[in-house]
C-alpha cells in the first residue's frame, strides 16, 4: 500500500481513537453516576477542560476528513498516489500533534503551536488540490 493509502487510514483511526477514548470517559461518568446518560452536550460543556478539548480535538478531525481525506481518496482512486505520497506521512503527523497538542495546552504558545500543525495541512492540502487538478 501506499503512503496516501496508510496516511488516510490513519487520519481515519485518529478521529476514531479520539471518539473512542471520549466516549469511554463518557461511559465511565455515566456507570458511576456523576452524569446521566442524556447529560451530555456534543461540546462536553459542563465537563472538564480537557473534556472541553477532548471533544473540540475529535471535530476537528471529522471536519476535516472530508477535505483531506477527499484529496487522499482521489490520488489513490485515480492512481495518482506519487502527488500525494510524498507529503502524505507529514500531513498525518502534523493532523495528530494538533489534536495532541489541543488536549495537553490552551497556553498562547501551544495555540501556535497548534495553528502551526493546521496550517501544514492546509498548505499540503492546497498543494495536494493544485496538483491533482493540473496532473
Amino acid at each position: 500500500m501506499s503512503a496516501t493509502v496508510y496516511a488516510l487510514i490513519g487520519f481515519t483511526a485518529w478521529a476514531l481513537c479520539l471518539l473512542i477514548f471520549m466516549e469511554v470517559v463518557r461511559t465511565y461518568l455515566v456507570v458511576t453516576g456523576r452524569i446521566p446518560a442524556n447529560g451530555f452536550s456534543p461540546d462536553n460543556a459542563g465537563l472538564s477542560p480537557f473534556m472541553q478539548r477532548l471533544a473540540r480535538a475529535h471535530a476537528n478531525c471529522i471536519e476535516g476528513l472530508p477535505i483531506f481525506g477527499s484529496l487522499m481518496a482521489l490520488a489513490i482512486m485515480t492512481s495518482r498516489v506519487s502527488i500525494t505520497d510524498p507529503l502524505a506521512y507529514w500531513f498525518l503527523a502534523a493532523r495528530i500533534a494538533q489534536s495532541v497538542v489541543h488536549l495537553t495546552s490552551t497556553s498562547a504558545t501551544a495555540v501556535k503551536v497548534r495553528f502551526s500543525a493546521f496550517a501544514v495541512q492546509m498548505a499540503i492540502g492546497a498543494y495536494w488540490a493544485a496538483a491533482l487538478l493540473v496532473s
